[in-house]
């Protein structure tokens, strides 16, 4: 079978390395010379701590499936460092607690560790903090190169051919028309347009349930250390599912964020690159239209707190950039599949999960449609 994927990042990239895994032959057509969209402008983290009980076994699996694509694929830069998250108030201990006694906690290596054994498993961690809460199966790749890396896998086989800058314009049946004039034809398109909800995603499938979601975020100099995990601050609490509960709801009435954190839904994520620098962020807006500029309040926030946590002045920020991500309204939507037409679908919005859940939602489509 032929297939012709519309979309060149993450999501597009693991349904054509689903489908080239199953013998299949893929073209695969991104509008832009590269992907330049929400697959490289995130932390690369392939998050396992904080997602709920519904997604826990897709996520895993696609845990399992990162680690061995790494093996086959060692550009992607897959590495199995765990996270930390670091509490620094009774109830964000509580929240913490709360997370060991789940029935799942050994399903996503959850320990909770005092601030001697969290500078154990990762040194450089050497601010204030009463406790840290530990998470081996967090994982990690990079985002800027792990698209090519794929793409180079592909072609490999001899059954995967890449149109960088050339935008789908209309679809015929199971023929896709191209800004240039050409016709790529297959037996089954599948169209993962990320946050592009409108112009060809529309006429394809109208309004379907889904909400753009635009982030800020910046990358540091290296640090001149390892950092041994990617780490968070409690504040990533209150946006992860698997945190929810009578601790998180004491947490939210009784300690309220910092006004900037309140305003942008902040939360401290970093994660370090091969190169050494810290990827760090991020704020969430959800109305639109979204603004066109970044804030220098939220970096302002992040620097103090990625500060606090480390123990020491970061190294100098080098780039700055926001992004948008597109996200099912529904919460209990891992992702948004609309079928257009036979053999013709849509997906998109796995929201800040795409990265993580890639592969397992690519080998997902690739069992849903008989592949």
């Amino acid at each position: 079978m032929r297939l012709v994927i519309i979309g060149g990042g993450i999501l597009g990239t693991a349904h054509a390395l689903a489908a080239i895994g199953r013998g299949h032959e893929v073209i695969q057509l991104e509008r832009e010379v590269e992907a330049r969209g929400a697959t490289v402008r995130n932390f690369g983290l392939v998050w396992v701590s904080g997602r709920s009980a519904n997604e826990l076994d897709i996520t895993l699996r696609s845990r399992q499936l990162w680690e061995e694509i790494g093996g086959k694929v060692p550009g992607v830069g897959f590495r199995p460092a765990g996270s930390m998250t670091l509490v620094r108030t009774e109830n964000e201990l509580a929240v913490a607690e709360a997370a060991m006694r789940n029935p799942s906690a050994a399903e996503r290596g959850f320990e909770l560790l005092d601030p001697d054994a969290v500078r154990k498993v990762n040194p450089a961690l050497r601010g204030k903090f009463v406790a840290g809460l530990h998470c081996s199966k967090d994982g990690a790749v990079e985002s800027r190169q792990a698209l090519p890396a794929l793409r180079r896998y592909m072609e490999a086989t001899g059954r995967y051919t890449f149109f960088g800058g050339t935008e789908a314009r209309g679809i015929t049946g199971t023929t896709v028309l191209d800004d240039r004039g050409r016709r790529h034809e297959g037996d089954l398109v599948i169209s993962c347009p990320g946050a592009a909800h409108s112009g060809l995603t529309r006429e394809l499938v109208g309004d379907i349930p889904v909400r753009r979601v635009r982030l800020q975020m910046m990358q540091t100099a290296p640090l001149g250390e390892p950092l041994t995990t990617a780490f968070a601050d409690g504040d990533s609490f209150r946006y992860y599912p698997a945190f929810q509960g009578p601790e998180l709801d004491r947490l939210n009435n009784e300690e309220a964020q910092p006004f900037t954190a309140a305003q942008h839904k902040m939360q401290l994520l970093c994660v370090q690159r091969l190169h050494g620098g810290l990827t760090i962020g991020d704020t969430h807006e959800y109305d639109e239209p979204f603004n066109f500029d970044v804030d220098e309040a939220p970096y302002e926030h992040l620097v103090t707190v990625a500060e606090e946590l480390l123990g020491r002045k970061l190294p100098q920020v080098v780039r700055r950039w926001a992004g948008v991500y597109s996200q099912s309204i529904d919460p209990g939507a891992i992702v948004t599949r609309a079928q257009a037409a036979d053999n013709v679908w849509v997906i998109t919005g796995p929201g800040g999960r795409g990265m993580t859940l890639g592969p397992a939602l690519g080998e997902e489509t690739a069992d849903l449609l008989n592949l």
